[in-house]
């Protein structure tokens, strides 16, 4: 696959304010990291995913609403709408980039990158913990997090002790938010709660 990384920068950048796409610029350059580490072979496609995961997050609720109504979403009354964008940014960036660049992979790394889910795909969770931890996250948990898994995976040799450091640093990332969101007093959205029981219950494999 080939990537037209200026084309695609610059359209995202549209769409986001300049705190938002350096964050975006960092989550991509941190699945970069990862994808060392886990998957070597999808590097570019883990690129690619992280600078879209944010696509829609600088759309207010009504835009989102909107979007939602569009694509055919279905949303919970429940649902918080931080947590739109995901939703939203998935089919807006299969609308931009078309079916073959946001393929089912792609489409799942941006769809679940906030909420998790059970069984997610290591390319998923590549995603999703890239977005959590960042160089520019500098909320308290964020740092936490990164340092206890580059702390934790620096002594691993098998490729079997660096997945288990993963593993367990998401049951940590979930923790984390789940506290975090009874601290305030918010609701927890089914997804990351099934995400937390299923890494407390399941390792992880490499992916062929």
């Amino acid at each position: 696959m080939n990537y037209d990384w200026e084309f695609i920068k610059a359209t995202v950048k549209v769409f986001q304010r300049e705190k938002r796409y350096n964050h975006t610029l960092g989550v991509a350059n941190e699945a970069l990291n990862l994808g060392k580490i886990f998957l070597p072979q999808m590097m570019d496609k883990l690129y690619f995913t992280g600078l879209l995961h944010d696509i829609t997050k600088d759309f207010n609720t009504e835009k989102q609403l909107e979007m939602c109504k569009k694509f055919g979403i279905s949303v919970p009354s429940s649902i918080a709408p931080k947590l739109l964008h995901s939703k939203t940014g998935a089919y807006f960036a299969r609308e931009i980039f078309g079916d073959e660049l946001i393929d089912d992979e792609v489409f799942g790394g941006i769809l679940y990158h906030t909420t998790g889910r059970a069984n997610m795909s290591l390319f998923e969770i590549i995603i999703y913990f890239a977005d959590y931890i960042e160089e520019g996250r500098t909320f308290e948990d964020c740092v936490y997090l990164r340092k206890f898994f580059y702390d934790k995976i620096k002594d691993m040799k098998s490729m079997e002790g660096k997945l288990e450091v993963l593993r367990k640093a998401m049951v940590l990332s979930f923790d984390l938010t789940i506290k975090n969101l009874i601290s305030e007093n918010k609701q927890i959205d089914g997804d990351t709660i099934s995400s937390r029981n299923y890494f407390l219950t399941n390792t992880l494999k490499l992916e062929n």
